[in-house]
């Protein structure tokens, strides 16, 4: 199904959603609240519809997006493939402006992320991930392969934290891995894309996140090299046992804790 010219067409949609997107940026804008109590702007609505509209044009599969996110659950349950997008990831950078936000879209096939497109529209970087095909990195229309990097004996560990949303048990993490440790702040899914590009080693994420914010660069991540695993027990989250992070499962699109790693 994911020929490279389909590959490219939900490149540039991507990419024009985050055209879409750097329009608001650029100008003053509202903040209006969710139910949640999260951020929501019209460039969330905005990249929403670019995205949605694009989608349709190329394929009839349905689509779960954090902006049309109540379809019930005995409709998703049926799914066995579909689109997967977070038309804005990182909303509170965003706002911030400090770029660090992304646009998000990703195949999901059987509760397993088989594509993802990672575009962050300021930094000019995409991340495209195809399942047994590998993945790479578009900058200023250059491209480059990915993969993750494991740490040398004489390295000290890079781990990636949330520049957002930090939480409490990950000193608890770092003084686990023993040896020195350099905590690498980023916004949005790119911190899962800085593993597959090999700028760090680990993150782990030890807080809330929903299906929308991980499966695009799960899918970078997974096709690059890397591993997604969920986190019941540290100690265990690199073991060869570990199970990878999967979509779909339940009713609830929250994710439990993970760890991304090479």
């Amino acid at each position: 199904m994911l020929d490279k010219a389909l590959v490219d067409q939900i490149v540039a949609i991507s990419h024009a959603a985050g055209d879409k997107i750097m329009e608001i940026y650029q100008r003053e804008f509202s903040v209006a609240e969710k139910g949640d109590k999260s951020p929501l702007t019209e460039a969330d609505l905005a990249a929403h519809h670019c995205i949605v509209n694009g989608l349709k044009k190329l394929s009839s599969l349905p689509i779960l997006s954090e902006e049309s996110a109540n379809i019930p659950w005995s409709e998703r349950s049926t799914w066995q493939q579909y689109w997967l997008v977070d038309p804005l990831d990182g909303t509170k950078e965003f706002i911030k402006r400090n770029g660090e936000f992304t646009v998000n879209i990703a195949l999901i096939d059987n509760g397993k992320p088989v594509f993802g497109v990672v575009y962050a529209p300021v930094l000019e970087h995409t991340y495209v991930g195809v399942a047994g095909q590998g993945a790479y990195k578009l900058t200023k229309g250059e491209r480059q392969a990915i993969s993750p990097k494991a740490k040398q004996a004489d390295e000290s560990w890079k781990v990636v934290g949330s520049r957002s949303h930090q939480s409490p048990e990950i000193q608890t993490f770092l003084d686990s891995l023993g040896g020195e440790t350099e905590l690498i702040a980023m916004g949005s899914s790119l911190k899962l894309c800085l593993v597959a590009e090999g700028e760090a080693h680990l993150y782990p994420r030890l807080g809330p996140t929903c299906e929308w914010d991980t499966g695009a660069a799960q899918a970078v991540v997974e096709a690059a090299g890397g591993k997604v695993t969920v986190v019941n027990e540290l100690a265990e989250a690199r073991s060869e046992h570990a199970k990878a992070l999967r979509y779909n499962q339940q009713e609830s699109v929250l994710n439990p804790y993970f760890l991304v790693s090479y």
